[in-house]
């Protein structure tokens, strides 16, 4: 089976590890990941990294998300989402022209977020939903995170309906339930969808049943190159020596390439993607996490 990038647009009620078990299972994938979780509520693009792709999802993880979602105010709830019980109401109150914008600017560039206590973040090995369902509440670190852009779809004195372009590690419903409060009120999320993931913001998902239907009629998955996730890296050509010695672990002297700790694509001269080396800062780049290549790819490089 091939490696690459599947980006499967993940139904409600599903968590994104039952998804990937799915994906996994349909394509007989021991080696496979998801990239960034998906809470069961939300749906949308959740990379999945098959094979070889693996090594590069930390790279994945890194890019910038978009979600559309529904914030119903006036009630908030024990998960910040619609599948918890109501722990506490509050009046919304009427907004002046122009006080959703303002309330809404406030939130945008870097800032400091406390994960919910409903989230996969672990603490001594436990998942700290698990912790939240059995009643316990743990303090959480405030986070870095960055919102990029906040826009409103649609508001009525019920609900928001909102766009955000953000950083990794930003949980929305925190941020739908510090909105409300910022309105004079409470709320929860009720939708919740990834746009997408970037720097995949203009390619197709797929969904379950278009992937079972796809492999009942014997075609495999349309997947991405692992180096598509990579393109904002520079990238490097290496001839059939140095691929050599890249394969042995040893350091490659590069020219232009000297900013320490610098990823870099490389490439053999076939133009097969080979993997992340990393800048030693004196010329020369070091292996950092390489793919395994199939049998007849690794031929192709040998010395005749």
């Amino acid at each position: 089976m091939p490696s690459g990038i599947l980006l499967l647009d993940k139904p409600r009620g599903l968590s994104s590890n039952a998804a990937l078990q799915r994906v996994r299972a349909l394509y007989e994938r021991e080696k496979a990941g998801h990239v960034g979780s998906l809470d069961p509520l939300a749906t949308g693009m959740l990379p999945v990294c098959l094979g070889e792709a693996t090594k590069v999802a930390g790279e994945v993880l890194n890019g910038r998300k978009c979600y559309r979602f529904t914030v119903a105010l006036g009630a908030q709830t024990a998960t910040g989402d619609a599948e918890g019980q109501v722990i506490a109401t509050a009046p919304v109150p009427a907004l002046a022209h122009g006080a959703l914008e303002a309330a809404l600017n406030r939130f945008l560039g870097p800032q400091r977020q406390v994960p919910p206590m409903y989230s996969a973040i672990k603490r001594d090995g436990q998942p700290l939903y698990r912790l939240a369902r059995a009643g316990v509440t743990v303090e959480r670190s405030a986070r870095d995170i960055e919102l990029f852009s906040l826009t409103v779809h649609e508001a009525t004195p019920e609900r928001l309906d909102l766009e955000a372009l953000c950083s990794k590690g930003t949980y929305i419903r925190v941020l739908a339930q510090d909105i409300a409060v910022a309105l004079g009120s409470c709320g929860h999320v009720t939708q919740l969808r990834r746009l997408y993931v970037e720097p995949f913001a203009s390619e197709p998902m797929h969904t379950l049943e278009s992937l079972i239907q796809a492999r009942s009629a014997g075609a495999g998955p349309t997947l991405l190159p692992a180096d598509r996730a990579l393109l904002h890296l520079p990238a490097v050509t290496l001839s059939t020596a140095e691929v050599q010695r890249l394969r042995h672990g040893q350091r490659i002297a590069m020219q232009g390439v000297s900013a320490p700790g610098e990823l870099v694509r490389l490439y053999d001269g076939s133009g097969e993607f080979l993997g992340l080396g990393t800048a030693d800062g004196s010329g020369g780049v070091q292996p950092r996490r390489l793919l395994n290549l199939a049998p007849q790819l690794a031929a192709t490089d040998r010395e005749p």
